[in-house]
This record gives structure tokens, C-alpha cells and sequence, in this order.
């Protein structure tokens, strides 16, 4: 009830603030606003990152049985190295000349044994963590599919639920399951694999509330292939998943041998490392591997290597085989995913577990940010609604006070603190601050915003001069606006001055800093100048003119009717093509911009149908196009270098459209006898289908599409026009003449329509 009552109190009060006072802005929560607040922190940092180089030197040596031994440079001159001892290439060429000249030995070789424990059953969050990293499963996805395995299923006749509640913060067993547990490993892996005593686990968590068992299955005999007919792909993916972390969590520790060995140059001048693991005993690992939060790599080489080395003793002389200097550069820090937001928001102790996805949600559907690649990215307007409340209400977005506040709701539940005690306190103060923002001009709350937004947005310029003067007219001063769908940074000058940009650092490499069209140079075939753009759909290149002054105001005769103006038809577009994703305006070559605008280039001839494949960039981006069949580039597919056998096994992948399985582009059955246009077998949202023109039927279940021949393709055909078009949701469709032959009907769908004449109106 307390807890209830502190979000209806927040969320009531706090959110018609929003509304007078910032246009755009939706909602606020307790939790909500503070879980916003992250992810707005982790893009300024990334904006505000700046890369740092450094290098390493990486080397292969070989032993006396020609065996390699690969390391890491890890002393030089007798002083141990860290990240940034080697900044340029310089360093590295500096550091590469001396261990050149030297000769290796090796000078020490440690050994030793580790074991690794399981982790425990999974827990809400820990779920909601394991099933977005490793079955790209959202949080209210999985929550939805939990509740379903918990629910029940129909398993021979008899529901059944599958898992225990699934939300909780417990990570405890029950001894009946701890039994069952072990059982099964004895019998499915082994006694070998069965721990001396069961494994017992407790809460680490300073909130949580363990009222229920961990998530696991209701009965851990129930081996996941047992129910794979019974579930849907997604249910028996997380039945998996419940299941294999439940009975790891209950194996015998994983053992594994570690070796570190250090390869000395003359004398201790230069020190290498070189380490490796293996795997003695394989126990919990055998069932289960953890990711982890950023790079998905399993559990079981978190931080080490698990590279096997030859055997090797102290004195042993090695053989230098390369050496070979590596460029890095300083990463910023990853943009917070569904599981690494609901970790960050555990370890603070903000909100409830059961809560996490919800909020997620509606961070989602307030457009306060956006899920690309699966990691949040921060809208305009949930910038400017967290600026806002950071600004008037800090105490109440602050990690320590909501977590603080986390503390004393548990304290009530356990009956320690009196909840309208708790009620009183926060509204007593919270009433002060909503009062406070009463007589707040929006114009006052936008020069507020802008102040404290300007040191973050408008960073020093190296040349001393101020970076808020527009680049475009020279004259205005670049602030914080406020329009009809959010917030952005344009010029005092307006309308004279148009410039506008997003929310964003200013940064000399960004595509909307543009100032204006930057000549690359001229095209040699035509003399024709190119150029880089930034237009309202992105930027592009161009070949033709450059803007020239604004042509003088039209003259109004004296009747005060303007003249229409004629189409100049000898006047042709310049060519335009745009720039692929991730390619800069600011920093383009004339050559690459000749190169594109050459698109569409031919890559070469299939090598089984002897069909052209070229590569294009389009409305929808960079594409393949192979006859009919059009495939689009993504990843590291770049458009001017990708070679004919990537593109083959590109167009050979199956097209993922708007429903998940996307149309192919048809096997060809034949020519239609009457006007020997193609007739296509293909695959879409519905099942197989045949197309001739605009014709599309069915394939019902009397033929077997995979052996569809051309005659049967034509029955299909027949009666899909005999049956005439398919009647719409509003049941307006018409069906066709009965005594119209079907000969009739296909000819009227294979010719042309006529134009129709505009019926000519009755005047009075």
C-alpha cells in the first residue's frame, strides 16, 4: 500500500508539472525518472568521450619442437608497462627495433589449479539479464513467456505449470527440488558430477524480499526435450533456460588448470607473458555458460585464456617467430541494454525487480528513448525531461534517496516502520518542491535548461572563440528551442536563419554541422563540380552546380494575379546519390564521391544462373540487385568494395520482411501460354503462393508446392480469377460473372486497362 501510494503521489503530482511547464513532456515516476536519469548520464559520457591511443605488442615465439607460444609484451627496460606507456606508432617502432635484437628464454612458469563454482537459479533479474543476452529476448517479452510456462500448458491432456512464480528475489531451493536436482545429474551426467553436500544459497541483495523459491522448474524430471512438442519456440527456449541454469546450479565446481609463463629478453630488458587454461574437469559447465553483460562471451573465459600452451620449464630457449605492434584506441562505455539497465538498477537498489520491465516500457512509449541495436538511446525530449527534473526536483532523481526510499517500503513490509510515518515525510517535502514550480514561466524553464545544458553542448572552442554563434549565418546565437515534437538547438536569427541541429555535442565531425555545401572538386568526365550536402533526409553527394544567389523577387502585375510559371523541361536534376550509414559529409574524398555517384556498379555474373548482380544505393539504402531479386547491405557490407562471392551468399540468404519471414523472389515455373509472362512459385506470411502479373493465388493443401509443376500452376490460377477478387474487410468486394468463361477472365486480367475519360460536368 505504501509503495502504491509513493507512486500515485510522484506520478500525479509530478506529471502535470510536466505538462505546463515543458510542451512534449508526458510523465514522471519515482522509479521511472531515475531509471531515464541513467540512461541520459551514459550518452553524455559517450558524447563527451574522446578516444585515446595506444599501442601493444603482441608476439609468437616457438620451443625447441616447433610449437607456438603466443604473448604479450608486459615489461620494457626493466619498468612493467600499462595501457598508455606505448601513446604512437612511434613508441611502438621505438620499442619493436630493441626486441628485435634480443634473444628469449623462458624465466618463470607458474602453475596452478582453480575451480569454478555455479552460479545460482536464476532470480527475476537475473532472468530478465540472461534472456536478453542470450535469447535476444526483451524483458516484457520474457516476463509475458514466464508467465505463460507458469500459468500451464497442456502436456497429454493434463495443464500443467511449468516453472515456479517468477517473480521473486530469492535465490533459495526447496529441499525437494535440491533432490530432484541431484538425481537427474546422477543419472544424466554422472556420480562424478554430483557435489559431496547440496548447494544452499542465500540473497546478497540488501532489499530483497525472498518470499517465494528461485525460479526453476516445477519438476526437474521434466527434461526440456520431454516438452518440446508441447511449447511454442520462444517457451521452450526459456524452459531451457530456466531448466539448464537450475540443474548447474546444483553440479560439482568446474576445475581447470591455469599456466602463466614469462619470456625474458637479455637480461630481463624485455618481459613477455603468455597464458592459457584448460579444462580438467568440465562439471556445471557441462550444463550451463553464463554471458556476460557486454560482449556475450561465455562465463567460462571471463578474463582468461583459453589457449592450451605447449610444455615448457624455466631456462627453456625460445625462438622468436614475429613480433608485431597493435594500434588501439580507448572505447567509450557501452550504451545501457535492457540487461545491463536492470543490473545497474539492482545494484542500486531502485525499484523492484517484477517492476523493471514495465518501466522499460513506458520509457518506450513516452518516446523518451528508443531501443537500436538493443541498447536505449535517449530521445530529445527524455534529455530535456531529465534536465528538467535534475534542475527543480534533484532530490527526488538522486540514486541514494530513491534507493533510500527502496529501504525504508522494505522496512514497512517487514513491519519495523509505520508506513504513514514514511507517507508524511516524503510528501511534506515533495509538496514544497511541486509548489515551488507554480509561478515558473515556460520561457523561464527554457533559459534555465539552456544554461545548464550549455557547458555540455557547447564545449570550448581551441581557438578561444564562442561556440554558441551560429556557423551558418554568423551573426545569431545558437539555444535551446522547444517545438511541436521536442527539443533542439537552433539559431536566435530565426526565420531568417534556419540552422537547426539535434540534441548533441557540437562536434566538427558531426553531419549536422554542416554550414553549408562543401566542393570537392570537379568530375574529370564532365567538368561538372561535386559536392557534399547535408539535406532534410540526410546527406548526400552531388554532381552539378553549386547554390547561387537567390534569384530576384517575382513581379506582381498590376491586376495582382501572378502568372503561372512554365516547367523548364530542358533543365534537367543535378544527380544525387546519397551517403551509406556511417559515412561522413565532412570528411569525403572526391574519389569516393565519384565512386558513388558511378552507382549502380556490376560486381560480375552468378556463377550458376549467369544472371548480372550489381550493387546500388536506394531509397531504403545500399542494396544488391540480381534480375527481380533485390537484397539489402547491412554490417560491414560496404557498397563500393563488397566482391561477387560475399554477394552470392548474400542473395542466397533468405529475405527477412516486415513479418519475420519476408517473401523470396520466386522459383520460376514457367511462361503463361497467353501473353508468356512469368509465372513464379514463391513463399510468404501465409504460405506458398503463385504469381502471374498481378495475380496471386494460393496453393491449397491438394498440391505439394514442392513439386508444383506449371500446368497445376495454371488450375490455381483459373480459379483464383473464376472466384474473382477477394472481398475486403468492409465486404465491398465483387465477384466475378458465373457466365463469363475463365479464358475471358485471365485475358482481362493479362491486358492493359484503358484509361478512363473524365465524364464532363452539367453546368446549373
Amino acid at each position: 500500500m505504501a509503495r502504491r501510494a509513493l507512486d500515485y503521489l510522484v506520478g500525479f503530482s509530478l506529471s502535470p508539472v510536466l505538462w505546463r511547464k515543458l510542451p512534449g513532456a508526458k510523465s514522471a515516476g519515482r522509479v521511472q525518472s531515475v531509471a531515464l536519469r541513467l540512461i541520459c548520464e551514459r550518452e553524455s559520457e559517450i558524447e563527451k568521450f574522446r578516444a585515446q591511443e595506444f599501442w601493444t605488442v603482441e608476439a609468437v615465439f616457438t620451443t625447441a619442437t616447433h610449437l607456438n607460444v603466443p604473448a604479450h609484451l608486459t615489461h620494457l627496460n626493466g619498468k612493467k608497462l600499462d595501457k598508455f606507456a606505448l601513446q604512437t606508432e612511434a613508441d611502438a617502432q621505438a620499442a619493436l627495433s630493441l626486441l628485435n635484437q634480443l634473444t628469449y628464454k623462458v624465466s618463470s612458469v607458474e602453475k596452478k589449479q582453480a575451480r569454478r563454482n555455479p552460479y545460482p537459479p536464476f532470480t527475476t533479474s537475473t532472468l530478465q539479464q540472461e534472456a536478453s543476452r542470450k535469447l535476444g529476448m526483451g524483458a516484457t517479452r520474457t516476463m509475458r513467456t514466464a508467465q505463460n510456462l507458469y500459468e500451464g500448458t497442456d502436456i497429454g491432456g493434463e495443464t500443467v505449470g511449468l516453472i515456479t512464480y517468477m517473480r521473486t528475489d530469492g535465490v533459495a531451493l526447496s529441499m525437494d527440488a535440491i533432490a530432484a536436482a541431484r538425481d537427474v545429474i546422477a543419472k544424466d551426467y554422472g556420480a562424478s558430477f554430483v557435489p559431496e553436500s547440496p548447494r544452499i544459497y542465500k540473497s546478497t541483495a540488501k532489499n530483497a524480499q525472498e518470499a517465494h523459491e528461485a525460479i526453476r522448474p516445477t519438476d526437474l524430471h521434466r527434461r526440456p526435450e520431454q516438452v518440446a512438442r508441447y511449447l511454442d519456440g520462444e517457451q521452450l527456449a526459456l524452459y531451457t533456460l530456466i531448466w539448464q541454469r537450475t540443474m548447474a546450479s546444483q553440479m560439482a565446481s568446474a576445475v581447470l588448470d591455469q599456466v602463466s609463463v614469462d619470456i625474458a629478453g637479455d637480461k630481463d630488458k624485455a618481459v613477455f607473458r603468455a597464458t592459457g587454461s584448460v579444462v580438467v574437469f568440465d562439471g556445471w559447465l557441462k550444463v550451463y555458460q553464463e554471458s556476460t553483460d557486454d560482449d556475450k562471451k561465455s562465463e567460462s573465459g571471463q578474463g582468461e585464456s583459453n589457449t592450451r600452451l605447449p610444455p615448457m620449464k624455466e631456462d627453456d630457449s625460445l625462438n622468436k617467430k614475429e613480433i608485431t605492434p597493435e594500434q588501439h584506441f580507448t572505447q567509450p562505455p557501452p550504451r545501457y541494454g535492457e540487461a545491463s539497465l536492470v543490473k545497474r538498477l539492482e545494484e542500486l537498489g531502485i525499484g523492484r525487480p517484477s517492476t523493471y520491465a514495465s518501466i522499460m516500457q513506458v520509457l518506450q512509449d513516452r518516446d523518451y528513448v528508443r531501443l537500436d541495436k538493443k541498447r536505449f538511446v535517449p530521445e530529445d525530449r527524455g534529455r530535456i525531461v531529465t534536465t528538467f527534473l535534475e534542475n527543480f526536483f534533484k532530490e527526488y532523481v538522486e540514486y541514494d534517496f530513491t534507493a533510500d526510499l527502496e529501504t525504508k517500503l522494505d522496512e514497512i513490509s517487514g513491519g519495523r516502520l509505520a508506513w504513514k510515518k514514511v507517507l508524511r515525510e516524503f510528501w511534506t517535502g515533495f509538496s514544497t518542491a511541486i509548489g515551488g514550480t507554480k509561478d515558473l514561466k515556460i520561457s523561464d524553464v527554457i533559459d534555465a535548461l539552456d544554461n545548464i545544458l550549455a557547458p555540455h553542448f557547447f564545449p570550448p572552442n581551441p581557438d578561444g572563440s564562442d561556440p554558441r554563434v551560429c556557423p551558418r549565418c554568423g551573426t545569431g546565437r545558437i539555444g535551446l528551442k522547444l517545438g511541436k515534437f521536442g527539443a533542439f538547438l537552433g539559431c536566435s536569427n530565426y526565420p531568417t536563419c534556419r540552422n537547426t541541429r539535434p540534441l548533441s555535442v557540437a562536434n566538427g565531425d558531426d553531419a549536422n554541422q554542416m554550414a553549408g555545401p562543401r566542393e570537392l572538386g570537379a568530375d574529370p568526365a564532365t567538368g561538372l563540380p561535386v559536392s557534399a550536402r547535408v539535406g532534410p533526409y540526410g546527406a548526400y553527394v552531388q554532381l552539378g552546380p553549386l547554390p547561387t544567389a537567390a534569384p530576384p523577387p517575382e513581379e506582381i502585375p498590376a491586376d495582382g494575379k501572378k502568372k503561372k510559371k512554365k516547367k523548364k523541361d530542358d533543365a534537367p536534376k543535378p544527380k544525387r546519390v546519397s551517403l551509406p550509414k556511417g559515412m561522413d559529409p565532412n570528411v569525403i574524398d572526391l574519389d569516393t564521391a565519384l565512386r558513388l555517384l558511378s552507382l549502380p556498379r556490376d560486381i560480375g555474373t552468378h556463377p550458376e544462373t549467369a544472371a548480372m548482380i550489381s550493387a546500388g544505393i536506394g531509397r531504403f539504402g545500399s542494396y544488391l540487385k540480381m534480375g527481380s531479386q533485390y537484397k539489402n547491405l547491412s554490417g560491414d557490407d560496404d557498397v563500393l568494395t563488397i566482391g561477387l562471392n560475399r554477394a552470392v551468399v548474400l542473395l542466397a540468404e533468405p529475405s527477412k520482411g516486415r513479418f519475420g519471414g519476408g517473401a523470396s523472389a520466386g522459383k520460376a515455373l514457367g511462361e503463361h501460354p497467353d501473353d508468356k509472362k512469368p509465372i513464379t512459385l514463391n513463399k510468404g506470411r501465409f504460405g506458398p503462393y503463385v504469381k502471374w502479373g498481378k495475380v496471386m493465388a494460393t496453393v491449397t493443401k491438394s498440391y505439394a508446392p514442392e513439386d508444383l509443376t506449371l500446368p497445376q500452376a495454371l488450375e490455381i490460377i483459373a480459379a483464383k480469377i473464376a472466384k474473382g477478387p477477394s472481398v475486403g474487410f468492409g465486404g465491398k468486394g465483387k465477384k466475378a460473372s458465373k457466365e463469363k468463361p475463365v479464358k475471358a477472365q485471365m485475358e482481362k486480367v493479362a491486358s492493359k486497362k484503358e484509361p478512363k475519360t473524365k465524364r464532363a460536368k452539367k453546368k446549373g
